[in-house]
Parts: C-alpha cells; structure tokens; sequence
C-alpha cells in the first residue's frame, strides 16, 4: 500500500533522512520507532508532503506523492494524526469532528460517519457541545483520533500518541490503536513507548540517525538484543 525507497529530506542545509526505505502492506500495523531526533517525525511529513523529499521515492497505492501537496495526498486517503493532537481549542467537539470530513470522499456521508466514530468513541458523544480546549488531555488525544478518522482513511498514521499522557491513558490509546486497525484501517505508528508499541505491531522499524537500522516482526524487534538495550533498558 505504502512504499518508501531511499527517501533523504531535511531542513535547509540539515540532512535529517539519509536513504530511508520501508514500506507498509494493507491491514497492517507498522511502527516507526526511534529516539529523540532520530527523524521519526520528519519522515511522517516528507510522506504527508509538508517536507519536500530531497531524493528517493514515495508511492501510495501504486501513485508517486513525491511532489504533490498535502492536500492532495489527504484527498487520497492518508491521514496523519499529529503530534500534540493540533486541535481547533476554540470550536467545540462537534465541530473539530466536521472538520476532519473536509476530504471529499467523506463529505457526503458524514452523518453517517459522524454515527461511526462516536460508536468507537462513546467519550467523545458526552463531549460534542463543549469547546475542545476545555478537555482533558487524555480527551484530546481520542478527538484527535476521532477527526483523523472522519476523514474515512485508508492509512492512518499516528504521530506519538500518548505523548503526555498518564499510564493508564498510555493503555486505552494502544487499545483504541487496535480497534481502529481492527476496523480495516491500515496504521503506520511513530512512538517512543517502544515497549508497547512492538507488542501492538505487525512489523516495525528502527530509525536512528536518519537511517533504517534494523526491521522486522514486533515480536522478533522485541526480542533484539539491541532493542532491548538502546530502547527498554535491559
């Protein structure tokens, strides 16, 4: 579904991705994983299009992105769930929902959509009339998934989402990963909670200092010995 092949982006003369490849199949979850600015982030928007890719290649469903706008590759069916969940705080719950139906492919059957989301987000149903600002950041985090998922996407992509959160939220959010997967929805996922992000994937990567080091199943990423030493202390 998603393929990238020796992807190298940056900030002006900064080369942040040096020959990134990785590739995400459909119905699957795929996680990014990696320290502090070893270009998680900077990968998901050379993809998303707000990086200009310098080199390589980066085809979705078969279709090249490299060039195309944000918006354009939105209107194709990919969602990036950001980091810090970006919410409009002055507009209620409702409306930040709407928002995320701008794509045309889900603004016909929005209602309907609407229906589906609060389905998977009875939380969210109690908070509609408020103002987003007001809520918890627990709270956020699943409006955001919600607006993300209004879009009707074909990939999902989550930029660190239990950033900031207690562990018990860090618990519900990989539940809700799951469930979203679990409704057909191809997932790529950047997190540092390495821990539960390899329990949750199908395959991931390891990114350090812009380049893949190592892949594999979750399990198997899991059971590295560098894994375990660089990323879960032990």
């Amino acid at each position: 579904m998603l393929k990238l092949h020796n992807v190298s982006a940056g900030y002006g003369k900064s080369e942040v991705l040096r020959g990134v490849s990785l590739d995400v199949q459909e119905g699957e979850i795929v996680t990014l994983v990696g320290a502090n600015g070893a270009g998680k982030t900077t990968t998901l928007k050379t993809l998303c299009g707000i990086v200009a890719a310098r080199g390589g290649s980066i085809t979705f469903q078969g279709q090249e992105l490299v060039g195309r706008s944000s918006h354009d590759i939105v209107a194709m069916g990919v969602t990036m769930i950001p980091e810090g969940r970006q919410l409009f705080p002055f507009l209620s719950v409702e409306e930040n929902l709407l928002m995320g139906a701008f794509r045309h492919a889900a603004r016909g059957a929005r209602r309907e959509r609407m229906d589906e989301v609060l389905e998977l987000f009875p939380r969210v149903r109690e908070r509609l009339t408020q103002l987003a600002g007001s809520l918890s950041g627990g709270e956020q985090q699943m409006v955001a998934i919600a607006r993300g998922m209004m879009s009707a996407p074909k990939l999902l992509i989550f930029d660190e989402p239990s950033l900031g959160l207690s562990p018990l939220l860090v618990e519900q959010m990989f539940e809700v990963v799951g469930t979203v997967a679990a409704r057909g929805v191809t997932v790529l996922l950047v997190e540092q909670n390495v821990f539960h992000t390899l329990k949750l994937a199908n395959r991931g990567y390891v990114l350090e200092n812009g380049a893949i080091a190592l892949s594999g199943t979750g399990a198997e990423l899991l059971d590295s010995p560098h894994v375990r030493r660089a990323y879960l202390g032990h």
